[in-house]
Order: structure tokens, then C-alpha cells, then sequence
């Protein structure tokens, strides 16, 4: 089963042992950033630096002049890794060890984009905007995504891309000091909180049969009794419906739907168009649709039909595995089960054999390792082992 692991370049850049370490892993591919949030990371193993604090949404590579001039939303560059290409510094180190390079993009999560650009958030029922949630009904937003999904996709050397948030991000953020565990929000609750109110969504509820002040004011209501200390455990599209009343809920999954997929299938057209025959395309996926976030909600047969395939979150139990990949089995395609390696954000690299091996009854083709920078030496010389036993 041929194994990757992530990486980011300010994981190799600097660092001359960086690509052999990653390839004495036994692993085969490496999917390096190329387009990424903000995040402060620790890099354990780099001789210069312990922590890098990547202060914004940022390309981490050159962004083609000529295809952002004059646009009001256009990539923003990086500061923090030496250098003006990192991306393509890092990528020749490691194709040189013999590793093959696939871009990582990640789409509609930049929090810089929603304070510069207020308009491209997605605003919840309340009228609160969520700056790291660029709404990808607004044509804007879109063609800057789609445009961005080709860019940072086809850099040179790449094999292949994995694109993730090419859908919808919502109220869960993972943000900065983050304070909104206060309240328990169910499955269901957390769509509600993550229903976008602007003005282009609005219309989209009407065209679907729904007045979006009635919508708006179901949704409060629906969330008042977490408010008030009473929670709301209901999850599933069952839970969503409970919630709203199943037109408002059906009216609000097709919408949304129909711009997730528009959204999908353009970026996957922009990557091809930009890259060569046998180029893969793989999307961060989740098989519930409406589910927001990195691993962005998708219809399984109409995924597989736009894109190559999919990387699916299988850290966990078993149960988490087989409702992942279940929805996949027998549709052909990608199937990548990503493992979390990281003891310390939850990650199991010692279980990794047993719980690769599960996958694959699954149906699972591929394993992606998340994050061959990020993890202690312990953690990798757990991957190692449990890849050399793999084969």
C-alpha cells in the first residue's frame, strides 16, 4: 500500500537531513504544503529553529503576477521561511531522495482573506461573520478559489495535489485560543451555527423554496435551548431536520449541496487544465455532505466523478473508520486513509500497522501520515516500524 506523509517546506528548508529522514521512513510520496493557514508549528528536528508561527493564510511559493493583477482577492505571500520559494526549495530536496511530491492546497480557510475582504466571510443567523470561513457562494470568492486551486496545485515537479477545504468551512475552527467549548453543540447544531446568511446564500434559500428571514429566525430559535444550558445533542440529517423542520432542512442541504459541488468540480477542472495528463487530483473529503471544515463534506459518486479520489480522517476506533470509508466501497477511484502519527494531537502511530490493515479491509488503496514534521522521534520510529512490516 503505497504510504505518504505530510510535510510543510519549513520542515526541510534549512535542514540538510530533512529529506533522507522522511525517506528512510519507507514511505514513497510526500504531500508538501504549497498554499496554507495559519498555524505555529513546532519543528523538533531542524537545526536552526523549534517553532515557526505562519502569521496568515500564505502561498509558499512565488504566485504568478500576471494572473492576480488588478484583483481585489489575490493569494498572500509568506515571511516566515527564508527564501522566495520555499515550496520548490523543499520539493527538489526531497524528490532528490528519491521521494515523489504532491502539492498541498488548502482553499477556503484564511482568516487574513475575511479581516482584509469582510464581504467574502460567511455570516451565521446572527449576523456574525466568520472571518476564516470565505463563503464559496459569491462569484468572487469562487473564482479566486478556483484560480488559487490551479496555482498552488501545479507547481513544478509536482505529481500530483490533494486539495483541502474545497467546500464549505464553517463555525468549528480550531482558531487561535479558541473559547467555544462552553456550550455542547451536537452534530446538527454545529450545521445550524455554520449556515451562511449573506446576501448570495439568502437568495440561494429562496430559489429553494424558503424565505431566508423565516430561516433565520428557525435557526435561533432551534439553537436557543443550547443557549440556555439545555445543549443539542441531535445529529444527522434526521437531527438537522428535528431542528428546522424538514423543508427548511432540505432547502438549506440543496443549496448548499449545489454551490459544494459547483465549487468542486471547477477547481478539479482548473488543476487539469493546468497540468498534464496523469497529474492526480485527490480532495480532503468527508462522505456526509453537509459537514464543513478541512475534510469538506462530499456525495461520494459525484466526488469520484470530478476528482481522482479522496483522502479520508480515519484516526480513531474502527467505527470512525467504517463510516468514512464505508460510502466509498466499490465506487473504484483513491481511497487514502490519513492517520493522525502525532502522539500529542491525538495521533496512534503505534496502532498504525493494525489500524492500516483495517482500512485496507475497507477498502482504503493508500495511507497518508499526518505529519512526518510535526511528530516527535518516538512517533516516527513508530511509523518506521509498522511501514517495514506493512510492506
Amino acid at each position: 500500500m503505497k504510504a505518504g506523509v505530510f510535510l510543510y517546506p519549513w520542515d526541510v528548508v534549512g535542514d540538510p537531513d530533512a529529506a533522507a529522514r522522511i525517506a528512510d521512513l519507507g514511505v514513497r510520496q510526500v504531500t508538501l504544503a504549497s498554499a496554507y493557514h495559519s498555524t505555529r508549528a513546532l519543528t523538533p528536528r531542524h537545526p536552526a529553529h523549534r517553532v515557526v508561527t505562519a502569521e496568515h493564510a500564505a502561498v509558499l511559493y512565488p504566485p504568478d503576477p500576471d494572473r492576480w493583477a488588478g484583483r481585489a482577492l489575490a493569494p498572500y505571500r509568506q515571511s516566515w521561511t527564508p527564501g522566495d520559494d520555499p515550496y520548490g526549495e523543499a520539493a527538489e530536496a526531497l524528490a532528490a531522495a528519491g521521494l515523489e511530491v504532491h502539492s498541498w492546497v488548502v482553499l477556503a480557510h484564511s482568516s487574513r482573506l475575511g479581516a482584509e475582504h469582510p464581504d467574502t466571510s460567511v455570516v451565521n443567523a446572527y449576523g456574525d461573520r466568520y472571518p476564516w470561513a470565505p463563503c464559496i457562494a459569491r462569484p468572487a470568492v469562487r473564482d479566486y478559489l478556483v484560480d488559487l486551486a490551479a496555482e498552488a496545485a501545479a507547481r513544478p515537479g509536482a505529481h500530483g495535489t490533494e486539495l483541502e477545504s474545497c467546500g464549505w468551512y464553517g463555525f468549528a475552527h480550531l482558531h487561535a485560543h479558541d473559547k467555544v467549548a462552553g456550550v455542547g453543540l451536537g452534530d446538527a447544531a454545529q450545521y445550524l451555527m455554520s449556515l451562511c446568511f449573506c446576501a448570495v446564500c439568502r437568495e440561494g434559500y429562496g430559489e429553494e423554496g424558503v424565505d431566508p428571514e423565516a430561516l433565520s429566525a428557525s435557526v435561533r430559535r432551534a439553537l436557543e435551548p443550547a443557549w440556555s444550558g439545555g445543549g443539542s445533542p441531535e445529529s444527522g440529517r434526521d437531527g438537522i431536520a428535528k431542528l428546522l423542520g424538514p423543508e427548511q432542512a432540505n432547502a438549506t442541504l440543496a443549496w448548499r449541496g449545489r454551490v459544494a459541488r459547483t465549487v468542486q468540480e471547477a477547481a478539479v477542472a482548473a488543476v487539469r487544465a493546468a497540468t498534464p495528463p496523469g497529474f492526480q487530483v485527490l480532495l480532503h473529503a468527508d462522505p456526509v455532505p453537509y459537514r464543513t471544515g478541512a475534510n469538506v463534506g462530499v456525495e461520494p459518486d459525484h466526488v469520484l466523478a470530478a476528482a481522482d479520489g479522496v483522502v479520508l480522517p480515519c484516526t480513531g476506533s474502527d467505527a470512525v473508520r467504517e463510516a468514512v470509508l464505508g460510502p466509498f466501497a466499490g465506487r473504484g477511484g483513491v481511497r487514502a486513509a490519513n492517520f493522525g502519527v502525532v502522539t500529542g494531537m491525538g495521533g496512534s502511530p503505534r496502532t498504525l500497522e493494525r489500524d492500516a490493515a483495517h482500512a485496507a479491509s475497507l477498502g482504503a488503496d493508500q495511507l497518508r501520515l499526518y505529519h512526518a514534521g510535526l511528530a516527535s522521534g518516538p512517533d516516527l520510529e513508530a511509523v518506521a516500524a509498522a511501514l517495514s512490516r506493512l510492506g
